[in-house]
């Protein structure tokens, strides 16, 4: 008898999203498109647009590349995507704007979300009421590593050491900058200025003196209420990726070194427009080093609950490690330090998301 193949897993690819790295998200998208094996998988691109209309997409790789600097966003084409109302179901209803409807059968859900409202869990909790399997981390893991605030908390709890930091709220601004300077001030000169629950160093600012503080801080709020202030930490930035083990045990990749200007650091453009930034990989680390990071990318994953993947970033100062922050849905572009480290571990780009839509589909939430 003729050996009958089997049907290829149909994976929804979701992208976009309403969070300032929507354009990040959708070139991620585009990178995936391109390398998933499509005798294996179907893909399904569901696109968000920036004011949160979830559409079906193209999955032609070409529309979600950067190109000369220009970053892609997800049009509004009229389309509407609708998940399952019940865990009964796994088909997604799609209507058009000629008022046809279809329906989608998928096996397993990939959100390639940065940021609010996609990697901070509440598209987790959206699948996991749906009952959907999805790749990556769960709810509570993204949403606690989506506030650096409490990130850092359960970190240090866990023995790992973080940069030190001070927490202000807008309206603790709002009602005494001035006291608040004087606390933060206190850390010394430079600082660094972060929203609490944002990522790709959106709206962070490095401040050298008093008089830069107020336009830092009011740079941040606008992307959270709540903002992390830290000191300077002197240290060469190391970075490993994590990814789960099929039994249990994080894997981690050799580490990757971001070497920044002296006079800069690595902000957004630098990610991902092209800056004045190196990406070592591996990392020029000695063997007692590497060991070290990769203990702690491992130690950082089990900390937050960590499923699928993260990537856990590093200062290595003069007395060692010192953890900066856990990503759990890092850049995935083609460009970013997540595959590369991978890369550099044996494991090329196709094979990593392979590994994840697997990892997501037989997943135990």
């Amino acid at each position: 008898m003729p050996t009958i193949a089997p049907a290829p897993t149909t994976v929804a690819v979701l992208f976009g999203g309403r969070s300032s790295e929507h354009e990040i998200s959708c070139v991620t998208a585009g990178g995936i498109m391109d390398v998933v094996d499509r005798s294996a998988y179907t893909v399904v691109p569901v696109g968000i647009t920036k004011d949160g209309a979830f559409t079906l997409q193209s999955d032609d790789p070409a529309q979600w590349a950067l190109r000369d600097g220009a970053l892609p966003t997800v049009p509004d084409n009229g389309t509407r995507v609708a998940f399952p109302t019940s865990p009964a179901t796994n088909e997604l209803v799609v209507s058009h704007p000629d008022g046809t409807v279809a329906t989608i059968a998928v096996d397993v859900v990939f959100p390639i979300l940065h940021g609010p409202f996609g990697e901070d869990g509440t598209v987790q909790g959206l699948l996991e009421v749906a009952g959907l399997p999805y790749v990556g981390d769960g709810v509570l893991a993204s949403a606690l590593a989506m506030d650096k605030h409490t990130a850092k908390a359960v970190l240090e709890h866990a023995g790992l050491r973080v940069a030190p930091w001070t927490t202000v709220l807008r309206r603790e601004w709002t009602a005494d900058p001035d006291g608040v300077a004087d606390t933060v001030a206190a850390h010394g000169w430079p600082l660094f200025v972060k929203p609490a629950r944002a990522g790709s160093s959106m709206g962070v600012s490095r401040v050298d003196e008093p008089a830069q503080l107020a336009a830092a801080m009011d740079l941040a709020f606008e992307h959270d209420a709540k903002v992390i202030v830290e000191p300077r930490v002197v240290g060469r930035e190391v970075e490993v990726a994590v990814l789960e083990g099929r039994d249990g045990v994080p894997r981690t990749s050799l580490p990757g070194e971001i070497v920044v200007a002296e006079d800069g650091f690595y902000d957004f453009a630098s990610k991902y427009l092209g800056g004045d930034e190196a990406l070592l990989c591996p990392a020029p680390l000695t063997d007692d080093e590497t060991a070290a990071i990769r203990a702690i990318g491992a130690r950082a994953f089990d900390a937050i609950g960590g499923a699928g993947l993260a990537r856990v970033d590093c200062f290595l100062t003069e007395d060692g490690f010192v953890v900066n922050e856990v990503n759990t849905m890092p850049g995935f572009t083609p460009l970013s330090m997540y595959p590369r480290c991978w890369a550099a571990s044996g494991v090329s780009y196709g094979e990593l998301v392979t590994e994840l839509i697997e990892l997501g589909r037989t997943a135990v939430r």
